[in-house]
């Protein structure tokens, strides 16, 4: 019997790190990638440079993989149907990932489920946001392009009508949503497999920087314990209804009246979870890998009582591999992982994960580490 070859659809820091998990496994991985430049071309072995919107590109790519996974929600859904009905396994399949991949769809089904979402419908042009507004409490909404958005992109804040022309210019369905009074970010973390068997990681706090995350705390502090159980049974839920396959994470939001609303949900490993990399018994990534060729899933426990993850952006200081002496020396226990990228101002390059049994001292020595490698520390 040969070790499987997964195939692995988008080429960046993702499948980079999925690539890594599987290595210790023995598992082959094949990478469609659109540059040979990308963060996981540069590291696996057998590369496709392609596009994977072609059909006739994914089927050719398709061919000698055991399974097919993504580090993006964007391959057209009919596309990942033509692959199924040639008798390859697509993981999630498009009948799930559709649900990430477009957010009106996505609301109507966790409406269906009766999981509690922020309010919410789909509007046709400025005057029905403003209609929307008013049927709430009114200005500001928030204001979503259906399809294609992350990172904050395709999302905008709007505190009039007038100001609510420009989602439209893209030519896509646009959601209209309450702007949540929120307390913090949370996001809960769970791997499902084909027959069933499930896990959930501790859930997270998750800190935005405009619209970017920035750091990640693992578990999230002071969370009531009945509220966390909640989120992660609400994770397993969506999991199992829309029959998730690999990795589902989903961000949410903790109100001022003390309950959890979904905000996104994101099927493939996620960067709420890169703090898994270190601080758990089994990443996020080894159990995406465990998940889409059916293999048991590992332990998602915590190694020590507080994980922190910081993301590492470019600035205007190139030579990152410089700052390796200062921050390694200073914190023996760091963990630096970074992706290959070239830095560009705002551009996640890597990240950075701490650990310990003090939470200000964890957080510190990982935002110390973080801005020293983008050149905004200095000492």
């Amino acid at each position: 019997m040969t070790f499987p070859v997964v195939g692995m659809v988008g080429g960046g820091q993702l499948a980079r790190m999925t690539h890594e998990a599987g290595i210790p496994l023995g598992i082959r991985f094949k990478l469609l990638s659109d540059t040979p430049q990308d963060s996981a071309a540069q590291v696996v072995s057998d590369v496709v440079v392609g596009d994977y919107r072609d059909l006739d590109t994914l089927r050719d790519f398709a061919r000698g993989c055991d399974v097919i996974t993504f580090d993006h929600e964007h391959v057209p859904t009919e596309h990942l149907r033509a692959l199924e009905a040639d008798g390859i396994p697509v993981r999630p399949g498009p009948e799930a990932l559709v649900h990430a991949q477009d957010k009106g769809v996505m609301r109507a089904r966790l409406d269906a489920l009766g999981i509690p979402c922020p309010r919410h419908r789909i509007v046709s042009d400025p005057a029905d946001v403003a209609a929307f507004a008013a049927e709430g409490e009114g200005f500001p909404v928030v204001l979503k392009t259906v399809r294609g958005g992350y990172d904050g992109k395709g999302v905008w804040v709007v505190d009039s009508e007038a100001e609510a022309a420009e989602p439209f210019k893209a030519g896509v369905p646009v959601l209209a949503e309450e702007k949540v009074d929120f307390v913090r970010e949370l996001a809960a973390n769970v791997v499902r497999s084909p027959h069933g068997q499930a896990v959930a990681y501790p859930v997270v706090e998750s800190r935005q920087v405009n619209g970017v995350c920035d750091t990640v705390i693992a578990p999230a502090p002071d969370l009531d314990e009945e509220l966390a159980l909640k989120a992660e049974e609400m994770a397993l839920t969506i999991a199992k209804e829309l029959g998730v396959v690999g990795h589902l994470a989903v961000e949410l939001f903790q109100t001022r009246d003390g309950r959890i609303l979904v905000n996104e949900l994101a099927m493939r490993p996620h960067n709420s979870g890169h703090w898994s990399m270190d601080g758990a018994i089994t990443s996020q990534f080894a159990n995406h890998v465990r998940a889409v060729l059916d293999l048991p899933l590992g332990d998602p426990r915590p190694r020590a009582k507080w994980t922190v993850m910081v993301n590492v952006l470019g600035g205007d200081y190139p030579d990152m591999y410089s700052a390796y002496l200062h921050c390694m020396a200073r914190d023996p226990q760091l963990k630096i992982h970074m992706y290959g990228k070239d830095v560009k101002p705002g551009r996640k390059v890597g990240h950075v994960n701490t650990y310990g049994d003090d939470l200000d001292d964890v957080l510190e020595r990982a935002r110390h580490a973080a801005g020293y490698l983008r050149g905004t520390i200095t000492e």
